[in-house]
């Protein structure tokens, strides 16, 4: 069947999806579980004869809204939160996943930016760091302890204050993209350079490995849920610029509900990082480098698995329910 008559012959059950997708035609969970299994076939259909059509985006698309209509709407005695990270969300992350690919795209183009401004130019490290923190730094390193910055203070009180100082960041990498994603590319590019050059600067003073040990500790979960946070970002601002099939308030609408999901699923990363930088990260000068390698790589495991493998395991999970379902 040639695409334009696949789309003629399903239009008017499309639209009755997108109906009941917005609350415009009253469905209970049974009639929106028949609906799903039916999209899941359209869908399947599109992949094997028009996997390149925007036929599969947009049907892809739907089948995650009414996923989500019925998880709403279903009687479950299961605990939402866990079901929130363990289900809502991958699901959403699969869906938008080319915006998390993006996104680390534009991180490390940005990072790598940091990196060649502060290389060639002198000045670049202390305009974006600030003179203070550099000539602190300096001392710090003189005196054998590059990272002693993260020694100041109590543990509960650098715990409570670099969390709430990270949760805000995220909020303005968030909710910038209100501003069709340029708000959110601007608070992403301030961070991504200045870590590129923060990290330059010390390979510049020979404690490159020092530094790396100390900063990625608490960093490894920071920094990546700042991509994430920002690629919710984008995902906002998409919702905006292109609509698709949808009106824009109705485009608005969902990626405004969908970004808003995977940017709140980033504050225990978040959390766990300000814990992190608060308690642990100060002692990284005395640790063994296997100790602090082994906790850089298990919270970057961790992270890494749930946004970037996980979904793709609970999306093909859902994907043979419903072909058993049907």
């Amino acid at each position: 069947m040639r695409e334009i008559a696949f789309i003629k012959q399903n239009k008017e059950k499309w639209l009755e999806f997108e109906l009941a997708i917005f609350g415009k035609a009253k469905k209970n969970p049974d009639e929106l579980a028949n609906l799903y299994i039916q999209l899941m076939n359209d869908l399947s259909y599109a992949q094997t004869y028009y996997p390149k059509s925007k036929t599969v985006v947009y049907l892809n698309h739907l089948a995650s809204q009414i996923y989500q209509k019925i998880y709403k709407t279903k009687r479950t005695e299961k605990n939402r939160i866990v079901e929130f990270f363990k289900t809502e969300v991958p699901l959403l992350l699969f869906e938008y996943k080319r915006y998390l690919l993006y996104a680390f795209i534009l991180f490390f183009a940005t990072v790598a930016m940091g990196v060649v401004s502060a290389r060639y130019d002198q000045n670049f490290v202390r305009l974006i760091l600030g003179d203070d923190y550099v000539n602190m730094t300096l001392d710090n390193i003189k005196k054998g302890n590059p990272m002693a910055v993260y020694g100041t203070g109590t543990n509960w009180g650098s715990f409570i204050g670099i969390t709430m100082n990270n949760l805000y960041v995220g909020a303005k990498c968030y909710m910038y993209g209100i501003f069709a994603g340029i708000g959110t590319f601007y608070v992403f590019l301030q961070n991504s350079l200045m870590l590129g050059c923060f990290q330059y600067f010390f390979y510049e003073q020979n404690v490159f490995w020092q530094s790396v040990r100390g900063i990625w500790i608490h960093g490894a979960m920071e920094i990546f849920g700042i991509v994430i946070e920002s690629a919710a970002g984008f995902i906002l601002g998409a919702s905006i610029l292109f609509p698709k099939t949808f009106s824009r308030m109705n485009s608005f609408k969902i990626g405004f509900k969908n970004s808003f999901k995977i940017y709140l699923s980033t504050f225990p990363f978040t959390i766990s990082a300000g814990f992190l930088e608060g308690f642990i990260t100060r002692y990284s000068i005395d640790m063994p480098n296997w100790l602090s390698t082994f906790i850089i790589l298990f919270t970057l495991g961790i992270i890494s698995f749930y946004y970037l493998v996980y979904p793709s395991i609970v999306y093909k999970k859902m994907h043979k329910l419903s072909a058993k379902t049907n």
